[in-house]
């Protein structure tokens, strides 16, 4: 009877141990991922900013584009504003007693 206690008893310590053992284990793994990021923050934190940066840039000069593009729209066109073109002059026939250009 002693040894189907023993028995009994290390079976549920070596099921109790297993568990413990694949827990520790799991914290160790989740400890040191957690170092790892925690170190390769500041980088992604500077990338990330480089990104926003270029992204806020780039709306930027959009914007401008098209503040200028209304602004030359509302002004009007230059052809409105221009004088009206010299028309020609009609040419003289020469006669032929006549010489142009004398």
């Amino acid at each position: 009877m002693e040894q189907a206690v023993i028995a009994a008893l290390l079976l549920v310590g070596l099921v109790i141990g297993a568990g413990v053992g694949a827990s520790y284990a799991r914290a160790q793994r989740g400890w040191k991922d957690y170092q790892t990021i925690r170190t390769s923050v500041p980088g992604a934190r500077r990338t990330a900013w480089v990104a926003i940066r270029a992204v806020v840039t780039k709306i930027g000069v959009i914007a401008l584009l098209l503040v200028g593009a209304a602004a030359y729209a509302a002004a009007g066109s230059d052809h409105e504003r221009a004088d009206p073109a010299p028309t020609p002059t009609p040419t003289v026939t020469a006669t032929p007693g006549h010489r142009a250009g004398r």
